[in-house]
C-alpha cells in the first residue's frame, strides 16, 4: 500500500470571452487523513479545495467545498460554500433549444449545502442533507428568449431543500476507481415555509467499475433528476458539465426530468522516467481516457426521450500517488443542430469525472 501523505496542488485559471471579459483566479485541492493521530489503512482521504476567479468586467465566483472521511470511513460529511455573480447564457427550457435564441443573464447565487452519512453496515451509508439556494436574476441583453418568456420565479427565489440519503460504497478507491460499484440515492423537500414556493427532488448516481487488465478499467456511470411542482428554470437538470456530458454548455438543454450515462475507458500509463531538476525529483505517471455517452431532459407531459450523444478523449495526471488524485484534461464533443456548429469544449478540472 502506497505511504499515506498530505497534498497541496494550485492551478491557475485563465480564460476569455465576451461576456466575461479576461477571468483569471485559482482552483486549488489540500488532501489529508482525518485519522492522523490514530490511523487505520483503509481510511479514505479528505480534502478541501477552493475555486476562485475574477473578470476585468467586475465579476467575481468562489466555491468552497470539503470532504471529510473519519476514522475506517465510519462518517462521511461533505460541505460546499459558493457564492457567484456571474453571467450566464439562457438559451429556453427543453432539448429543442436554438443557440441564436441565447439570452445573457446577470445571475447572483449564494448556495450552502451539507451532507452527512454514517456506515451501518460494510458497505451501506444512511444520512441526511441539506441545501439552501438563493438566486437573483437579471437581463443583461434584451436580445433571445428570456425577456419574452413566461417564466416561474424569473427574477429570483429562495429553496431550502431537506433531504434523506442512501448510498453502497464498495469502490476500491473513490478517486480513481479501478473495481467496485457505487450507488446513491436522494429524496429532498423545500417546503414553502422555508422556500419560495414547495418542491420536491429526486436524485439518483450510479456508477461501476470493471477491471480489464492491470492497467485498464472500463467505468459505467449513470444520473438522473427529477424536480416536481412548481419549477423554477434554475432549479431543473441541467444538460452538460465536466463529470457527464462533456461538451455541452451547462444549462443548453433543461427541464424537470433529466438522465444521462456514460461509459468511460482509462489506461494506466507509466512512462518509468525520472524528471530532477533543481529542486524538482518526480516519477510522472498518466492516464489516458476515452469517453461516451448519452442524455435527455424532458418535461413531465412528454416523456419522449430524445437522447443527445457525447463522446471525447482525455488525459489524467497523477500528482498524488498515494490517494490517486489526478489533474484531468478531457475534450468533450456533442451534438450538432441543424445550422450549429457542433457543440463541444475543454474540461481542466481536479480528480475524475466519476
Amino acid at each position: 500500500m502506497a505511504a499515506r501523505k498530505r497534498s497541496f496542488l494550485p492551478v491557475p485559471v485563465l480564460g476569455y470571452s465576451p461576456e466575461k471579459g479576461l477571468e483569471f483566479g485559482v482552483v486549488a485541492l489540500y488532501s489529508y487523513y482525518g485519522d492522523k493521530k490514530n490511523p487505520h489503512p483503509r481510511t479514505r482521504n479528505s480534502s478541501a479545495s477552493v475555486l476562485s476567479t475574477f473578470t476585468t468586467n467586475s465579476q467575481f465566483k468562489i466555491d468552497l467545498r470539503f470532504e471529510n472521511w473519519t476514522r475506517d470511513n465510519l462518517w462521511h460529511i461533505r460541505t460546499n460554500f459558493r457564492y457567484h455573480d456571474f453571467p450566464l447564457y439562457f438559451f429556453g427550457i427543453g432539448d429543442t433549444t436554438h443557440y441564436d435564441n441565447r439570452t445573457l443573464v446577470g445571475n447572483r447565487r449564494y448556495k450552502v449545502s451539507a451532507e452527512a452519512e454514517r456506515r451501518v453496515s460494510r458497505h451501506f451509508y444512511a444520512g441526511m442533507s441539506l441545501l439552501f439556494q438563493h438566486d437573483k436574476y437579471d437581463a443583461e441583453d434584451p436580445k433571445g428568449v428570456y425577456p419574452s418568456m413566461n417564466l416561474i420565479d424569473k427574477s429570483g427565489g429562495y429553496y431550502t431543500f431537506i433531504g434523506a440519503t442512501g448510498i453502497f460504497d464498495n469502490r476500491d478507491n473513490q478517486n480513481y476507481t479501478t473495481k467496485g460499484s457505487f450507488v446513491r440515492l436522494n429524496v429532498s423537500w423545500a417546503p414553502d415555509f422555508f422556500s419560495s414556493r414547495a418542491l420536491w427532488r429526486l436524485e439518483g448516481r450510479a456508477s461501476h467499475f470493471i477491471p480489464l487488465s492491470k492497467k485498464s478499467t472500463l467505468g459505467l456511470n449513470g444520473y438522473a433528476v427529477s424536480t416536481q411542482g412548481d419549477v423554477p428554470f434554475y432549479m431543473m437538470g441541467e444538460m452538460g458539465n465536466d463529470n457527464i456530458m462533456r461538451g455541452y454548455y451547462t444549462g443548453r438543454y433543461r427541464d424537470k426530468n433529466y438522465v444521462a450515462a456514460q461509459a468511460e475507458y482509462r489506461y494506466f500509463l507509466d512512462p518509468g522516467i525520472r524528471i530532477k531538476f533543481w529542486f524538482i525529483d518526480t516519477h510522472p505517471t498518466f492516464a489516458l481516457a476515452g469517453f461516451a455517452g448519452a442524455g435527455s431532459v424532458f418535461s413531465n407531459r412528454n416523456i419522449d426521450v430524445n437522447l443527445k450523444p457525447n463522446y471525447g478523449a482525455g488525459i489524467r495526471w497523477f500528482y498524488d500517488k498515494s490517494a490517486r488524485l489526478t489533474v484531468r484534461l478531457d475534450y468533450g464533443i456533442g451534438e450538432q443542430r441543424a445550422g450549429e456548429k457542433r457543440q463541444g469544449g475543454f474540461y481542466l478540472s481536479i480528480a475524475e469525472a466519476f
